[in-house]
């Protein structure tokens, strides 16, 4: 699998910048079908960092209204929290 497909986006929650600041944890949305292995991996390559730890988790989409034309559910998505080496930073802007 391609980099650019493990990693799809960094996701910037108010929750994410004080996991940055405290201990420099990052969350990404990854593709569903990458394990840690992959995403440590690409993360390493496409950022230039030095990984310490990769937790991954499966999130289920959220129901949305219904009786209305926008009736449904959004998808499923893979949340990744990546621990950094202390000196390293992943630039956000």
């Amino acid at each position: 699998m391609n980099n650019f497909v493990v990693i799809k986006t960094v996701r910037l929650t108010e929750k994410g910048t004080i996991q940055k600041d405290k201990f420099n944890q990052y969350t990404l949305v990854a593709d569903r079908r990458a394990n840690k292995i992959q995403i440590r991996q690409a993360v390493e390559e496409l950022f230039k960092v030095t990984v310490l730890d990769v937790r991954t988790l499966n999130v289920r989409g959220k129901f949305r209204r219904q009786r209305t034309a926008q009736a449904g559910k959004a998808p499923d998505w893979k949340k990744a929290i990546v621990t950094l080496k202390k000196p390293d930073k992943i630039d956000l802007t």
